[in-house]
């Protein structure tokens, strides 16, 4: 039986072949009717609902069938627990999905040399090992069975969005769980929906791929904890394996599922407006504190368009000149990523052409935010953290800020300045987030923990990265301040911050078998820090954090209890007898791709240049690590002083 769906003409749900509607068609079924993508004060839309309607049935049945065109060998693994038949080959697709503590992959044709590899099966099987271990936890935690499980998905307006919800749903339904459909919604929208009632619910899946080309796709989990760890989402990529690999050798499946559709993004909406007017408790505008005020919205073509007509509007402010709010899954105008030179170019000019007081610029799923000041000042990466710590610290004097290893010098000195502690972490916004929360365990008060892609948390909102809620807290302070008699607009507060003389960024691509990868890359990079240690690169120490229970590169905790390590990487710091300490240079491992990025800043002219070569001369090609990575654009930033 094949399940037909108002726009899908075909949904083969075991087949590796995505059959999907064009552009224009799904435009069409997604996006609000704006006929441009400037926003004007005249409409008061609600936030868009699922794409498709009558998604599932009662009754879903899926009929498929896996034919293998090549030999691959068998082995039974037992009857013990599983009962199944594991192949070895179908194993290793679900977990290389795994990226840290999200899963994401090719959902649609298009990229040269990547296939397809998030398919309906994969998403199935993940979805219900997810949904079975999120019941073990609530038992575990009770003492008792549980039931009626509640479990909701939101995602992004992706193209691929209507067909993977589709085995989402079977997914979890076929672990026990009640499932609710959000539809469109944000990667922070889905972890609230476990929090605030009365929706309250059990756990939350978000389907997106974050700034990722189109043809990509991917699950974000949640529990009332929190987002998962990156052991956590091992544990249940590994037992959707096992079910995936069994199921390739099965012939069908019959499942019930009745997903509710819910509109919960009205009511994260409403906790955002009244967090603002409680806490600016405006003397002559209580309800619409904003009022006077022109705030400027890229949302970038994803889920971000809320913020304007469900938030902004509602509180009195003048939104018009906003920037391509309609839900668009191809991304038509530029990548929606607030470290995306094009979408803070094009908030610039929005912003200086209509005299707006800020500009706001949301990644496709709102985990990220970047804005822009009303003097066309980008403000995102080191000097988004710098104006989240200044915010902070007037809250919260003497606390401890938590980042990743690549923020410059001058940050941890602009923290410092103002009485706050600076603690150098680990890559990856699990790993900041995390440090964050284990700190505050230890009795160590840490109110932000930021890392420079733009994921912040908060204490305050649950250690939530939530883009959203960032952009709220500097709107409060740019309120506040106007109310107290200043001009001067929200980019004053980081004023005299020192930005890097010289910063860059240079990838090496690993040459191995995509299984092999992650063990080269990490040879690599213990040969990088057993080179330092031995003196081989003259002038280079590793960095440490001293004080912040960090040591070895500030990425290595020496906790009783230290967090698993994702990812490897180093930092060292750079020193030489005419300038002293003047760089640094971290080197460490993508979780996401088979290749290594080397971050380089320097406080002197030529000083990137200078450890570019020797990084490649006295360590890269003197270890011979070269042998089996590709440093042909190191090569290139040697020889020609830039990548471009």
């Amino acid at each position: 039986m094949l399940l037909c769906l108002p726009y899908l003409p075909r949904l083969d749900f075991y087949s590796n072949k995505l059959s999907v509607p064009t552009k224009q068609t799904m435009a069409a079924s997604t996006s609000p009717n704006f006929s441009t993508s400037l926003h004007k004060n005249t409409h008061k839309t609600k936030f868009p609902s699922s794409a498709g309607k009558n998604i599932l049935h009662n009754k879903v049945g899926f009929s498929f069938s896996a034919p293998l065109s090549k030999s691959i060998s068998v082995k039974s693994i037992g009857t013990a627990k599983y009962d199944e038949v594991v192949v070895d080959e179908e194993l290793e697709k679900i977990r290389r999905l795994q990226n840290g503590s999200d899963v994401r992959g090719v959902a649609l044709d298009g990229e040269k040399g990547r296939k397809v590899d998030l398919t309906p099966p994969a998403v199935e099987a993940i979805s219900q090992s997810f949904g079975e271990w999120v019941i073990k936890g609530l038992e575990k935690e009770r003492g008792y069975p549980v039931e009626n499980v509640r479990v909701s998905l939101g995602r992004d307006p992706r193209i691929t969005g209507s067909k993977l919800s589709v085995a989402v749903f079977a997914g979890l339904a076929h672990a026990g769980c009640m499932v609710f459909d959000m539809g469109l919604a944000t990667t922070p929208a889905c972890f609230m929906s476990t929090i605030l009632s009365p929706f309250s619910y059990d756990a939350s899946i978000m389907m997106t791929a974050s700034h990722l080309p189109y043809t990509r796709n991917g699950l974000k989990f949640f529990t009332k904890r929190g987002g998962l760890t990156s052991t956590e989402v091992e544990e249940i990529c590994d037992k959707a394996a096992r079910k995936y690999a069994n199921r390739m050798a099965k012939v069908s499946t019959l499942l019930s599922v009745i997903p509710t559709k819910v509109d919960f993004m009205s009511t994260y909406a409403m906790h955002l407006r009244e967090i603002i007017r409680e806490r600016i408790d405006h003397p002559l505008y209580p309800d619409t504190p904003l009022q006077g005020f022109q705030i400027i919205v890229n949302a970038g073509n994803g889920s971000g368009g809320f913020f304007t007509w469900d938030v902004l509007d509602k509180l009195g402010a003048d939104t018009f000149g906003s920037l391509h709010l309609n839900p668009d899954g191809m991304f038509p105008n530029h990548i929606p990523n607030p470290e995306d030179k094009t979408a803070m170019a094009l908030t610039r000019a929005a912003v200086l052409e209509n005299s707006a007081d800020l500009g706001i610029v949301f990644d496709t799923d709102v985990d990220r935010s970047g804005v822009v000041d009303n003097q066309g000042n980008p403000i995102n990466g080191d000097k988004l953290i710098a104006l989240m710590s200044a915010i902070v610290l007037r809250e919260h004097p003497g606390t401890t800020i938590v980042t990743d290893a690549r923020t410059s010098m001058a940050l941890t000195r602009f923290i410092t300045d103002r009485g706050g502690h600076h603690c150098l972490y680990r890559v990856g916004y699990r790993n900041v987030i995390d440090k964050g929360v284990q700190l505050n365990s230890d009795g160590v008060e840490t109110h932000l923990m930021m890392e420079t892609s733009g994921h912040g948390a908060l204490k305050e909102n649950h250690f939530l990265d939530d883009g959203a809620y960032m952009v709220v807290k500097i709107i409060i302070e740019m309120v506040r301040m106007k109310l107290a008699g200043s001009n001067e607009g929200i980019g004053s507060l980081i004023k005299d911050l020192e930005e890097p003389f010289e910063s860059v960024e240079l990838r090496i691509n690993i040459v191995s078998e995509p299984r092999h990868a992650k063990a080269k890359g990490s040879e690599a990079i213990q040969t990088f820090r057993n080179y330092i240690e031995e003196g081989r690169l003259r002038g280079w120490e590793l960095d440490s954090c001293g004080d912040c229970w960090v040591s070895e590169g500030c990425l290595v905790d020496t906790n009783d209890d230290p967090a698993p390590i994702d990812a490897e990487m180093y930092r060292a710091k750079v020193s030489n007898e005419r300038h002293g300490q003047h760089g640094w240079v971290h080197m460490r491992q993508s979780i996401h791709n088979p290749n290594i990025a080397v971050n380089l800043q320097s406080s002197v002219p030529g000083g990137c240049l200078s450890m570019a070569r020797a990084f490649r001369d006295e360590f890269l090609k003197a270890s011979g690590v070269y042998t089996f990575l590709d440093i042909s654009q190191v090569d290139k930033f040697t020889e020609n002083g830039s990548i471009a």
